[in-house]
C-alpha cells in the first residue's frame, strides 16, 4: 500500500472507533449506573475523591468493543484485496490486549458485581497476567515475529539474549501493563497519556509503512478520544481495570510490533514513574516505616500538594509528548 491508502485506512479506523465509542458510552453508562456498577473510593485517598463514589466504572468495555468493530471492518477491507496476512501481527497484539482486558474484567466483575471486596487476589491477578504474557510471546516466536536479540534505544547496538529474551519479554509485558493500570487514578489521566503514546506509534507506523501498527494505533486514538469525552474531569465514567489493562496490552504490544520493546519504557515513561513511585512508597514504608510521597502513585502526591486533576493530566501529557519525541530519535 502507498501513503495515500494508509492515510485513508488510518482515518477510517480512527473515525469508526471514535463514533462507536461515543455511541456505546452514551448507551452503556446509564446501564452501568442503573445496575449500581460504581467506583468505590479508598478511605486513605484524597478527601475530595469521595464525591466520585458511585461513578460508573468498567467503561473500558465501550472503547474495547468499538475498537473491535473498527478493526473487524478494516480486516474485511484487507481480506477483499487479498492482504489479510499483513494483519497477523495485529491479531497477536489484540490477543495480548484482549486477554489482559479479560483479566481486568474478571477483577472488576468480582469487585463490583459479586461484591468480593478487592476482587482478584494479587497473586491470582499476577499469575493470570504472566500466563497471558507467556502465551503472547510463544505465539510471536512460533509465527516468526520476534527473534531473541534486544535492540538498545539511541544506538545501533543489539544484544543476543537467547532464552533469556523470553523471560525479559514476559517481565516487561506484565510490568508495563500494570504500570498503565496504576496510571488510571484520576479523571482522564491514563486515557490522555495513552492517547499521546498512540499518536507516537501512529507516526512510527507511517514511517515504517506498518499496516498492523497503523490500524491498532488508529483504533486506539479514535477509541480513547471518544471515551475521554465522558472520562475527563469531572468523569461520568471510569474505564476500570477492564480498560486500563487492555490499554496496557495495546501499547506494550505495539512496541513488540516494531521489534523495539524497550521503546515503550521511554515513550511510556509516565507509566514507569507511576509504578516506581508505588514501589518506592511500599518499600520505604515496610523497611523504614516512612513514606517518601504524600500518597502513591505519584499523581496522588501532586494532588496532595494542591495540584488540580486538570493540571496533573496536562503536565503528564506534555511530558509524554516530550518523551515521544525522544522515543522517535531512539528508534
Amino acid at each position: 500500500m502507498d501513503y495515500k491508502e494508509l492515510i485513508v485506512n488510518y482515518i477510517s479506523v480512527s473515525l469508526i472507533s471514535f463514533i462507536f465509542t461515543v455511541i456505546l458510552s452514551w448507551k452503556i453508562i446509564p446501564i452501568l449506573r442503573a445496575h449500581k456498577i460504581g467506583q468505590s473510593i479508598r478511605a486513605e485517598g484524597p478527601s475530595w475523591h469521595k464525591g466520585k463514589a458511585g461513578t460508573p466504572t468498567m467503561g473500558g468495555i465501550c472503547f474495547i468493543m468499538a475498537m473491535l468493530v473498527a478493526l473487524a471492518v478494516m480486516t474485511v477491507v484487507y481480506a477483499l484485496i487479498k492482504k489479510q496476512n499483513e494483519l497477523i501481527p495485529l491479531a497477536l497484539t489484540l490477543v495480548l490486549a484482549l486477554t489482559n482486558g479479560l483479566v481486568g474484567f474478571v477483577d472488576d466483575y468480582n469487585k463490583l458485581i459479586k461484591k468480593q471486596n478487592e476482587g482478584l487476589k494479587w497473586y491470582q491477578k499476577l499469575s493470570l497476567q504472566i500466563i497471558v504474557a507467556v502465551i503472547y510471546v510463544v505465539l510471536l516466536k512460533v509465527l516468526g515475529h520476534i527473534d531473541t536479540s534486544l535492540a538498545i534505544p539511541f544506538t545501533d547496538i543489539s544484544f543476543e539474549l537467547g532464552i533469556f529474551y523470553y523471560i525479559f519479554a514476559v517481565v516487561l509485558i506484565v510490568g508495563m501493563v500494570n504500570s498503565v493500570n496504576l496510571t488510571d487514578g484520576i479523571d482522564g489521566l491514563a486515557g490522555t497519556v495513552t492517547l499521546v503514546v498512540a499518536i507516537f506509534f501512529a507516526v512510527v507506523a507511517f514511517s515504517m509503512m506498518n499496516p498492523s501498527l497503523l490500524l491498532i494505533s488508529g483504533a486506539l486514538v479514535g477509541g480513547i478520544a471518544g471515551f475521554l469525552i465522558f472520562n475527563i474531569h469531572p468523569a461520568k465514567v471510569f474505564m476500570g481495570d477492564t480498560g486500563s489493562l487492555f490499554l496496557g496490552g495495546c501499547v506494550t504490544g505495539a512496541a513488540f510490533l516494531i521489534n523495539q520493546p524497550l521503546i515503550i519504557v521511554i515513550v511510556g515513561g509516565i507509566y514507569v514513574i507511576e509504578a516506581l513511585s508505588d514501589i518506592i512508597q511500599v518499600v520505604s514504608f515496610k523497611t523504614r516505616n516512612k513514606r517518601v510521597f504524600k500518597m502513591a502513585p505519584i499523581h496522588h502526591h501532586f494532588e496532595k500538594c494542591g495540584w488540580s486533576e486538570g493540571k496533573i493530566v496536562t503536565v503528564f501529557s506534555v511530558i509524554t509528548a516530550l518523551l515521544s519525541i525522544a522515543g522517535w530519535f531512539a528508534l
